[in-house]
């Protein structure tokens, strides 16, 4: 039987074409577990996977979608066996391997983790790689000796699918929460899961003469790079600890080694894609305890498979906000 897929071809002239169309089982590629896909997400390797030339594909066609959650169809491991509900994020799923803009989907019993309960498949993708790395983020903060009442902590791109879920999180965990943003009329929003302070991008986007500035902020989930992130090293409280979860500014860093020599600030690096299993249980139990489900709600802008051409490019204009929940089969 046939099922619906979003396959991205490129021509004879390296253009890349995106479009729903017609699949079967025998089109997938090997792997120890068939999962019959709910739904999927949008993060910003997707949209370049399906943009003009095709980003991070290497082969065609493609099936793009680096998340995906639904129900094991089919399996030759034992960890997994039909009717498990189970989650995917990471591992090049997407990128090197079709992924999750399918009914259906084929991948390894070892990528796969089953969903925490209290959780939907739908709340999953919700969350998708953008808050399972800003719950990796909060752990990693954490873990760097963060407690509510050290101060401020820093989301920059706060708006974004990181930023928000980090927002509600810290709120939610009661953090004191500032929201740096480009845009005036997120703020509302901002607000709305948390924040307690908004910071115009403007601020803070600027390179600065001084390696020191006023302690301001305990610690900070960075998914910005570039200007901005030098500029927030040196803004932290002493011990306080950056998160690095993107580069939306830049891959550069403008900055000296004297907010780490003279304040002991630490700058941890966040990679959702490797993390070992072990690792994902726990920053997905995490998720289902402290992300405030209501939040989760209001963050979510609903999707088809037939909608990912418009999304892909949107999000990598900066346009997608929260966010995009995909029903495959809708």
């Amino acid at each position: 039987m046939s099922f619906k897929a979003l396959i991205v071809d490129k021509d004879e002239d390296g253009k890349t074409h995106a479009a729903v169309r017609d699949i079967t089982l025998d089109d997938l590629p090997e792997a120890e577990v068939t999962v019959a896909v709910e739904y999927s997400t949008v993060n910003y390797k997707d949209g370049l996977c399906i943009g003009p030339g095709g980003g991070l594909v290497r082969n065609y066609p493609h099936v793009p979608g680096i998340d995906l959650a639904g129900t094991v169809e089919a399996s030759s491991d034992d960890r997994y066996k039909p009717g498990d509900k189970v989650v995917l994020t990471g591992w090049r799923v997407g990128e090197a391997h079709w992924g999750g803009y399918s009914q259906k989907a084929r991948v390894k019993a070892d990528w796969l983790v089953p969903l925490p309960e209290g959780l939907t498949t739908r709340q999953a993708m919700a969350v998708g790689t953008a808050g399972f790395t800003a719950m990796l983020a909060v752990m990693a903060l954490e873990d760097h000796g963060l407690q509510p009442g050290k101060g401020p902590v820093l989301v920059t791109g706060a708006s974004g699918g990181v930023g928000s879920v980090a927002t509600a999180i810290l709120a939610h965990l009661g953090y004191q929460v500032a929201g740096v943003t480009g845009r005036p009329e997120a703020a509302d929003y901002l607000k709305s899961l948390g924040a307690s302070q908004i910071v115009a991008r403007e601020e803070i986007n600027e390179t600065v003469k001084r390696p020191l500035e006023s302690e301001t902020w305990a610690a900070c989930v960075d998914a910005v790079g570039g200007a901005m992130l030098a500029r927030v090293l040196g803004q932290m409280k002493y011990g306080g600890s950056v998160a690095a979860v993107g580069l939306a500014g830049g891959a550069g860093l403008p900055t000296t080694v004297i907010p780490f020599l003279l304040r002991g600030v630490n700058l941890l690096g966040i990679d959702s894609v490797m993390q070992p299993y072990d690792n994902r249980v726990r920053a997905w139990q995490r998720i289902a305890r402290d992300l405030p489900l209501d939040k989760l709600e209001a963050m979510i802008e609903p999707a088809t498979l037939a909608d990912l051409p418009r999304l892909g490019g949107a999000i990598l204009k900066g346009q997608v906000r929260g966010r995009v929940v995909v029903d495959v089969n809708a």
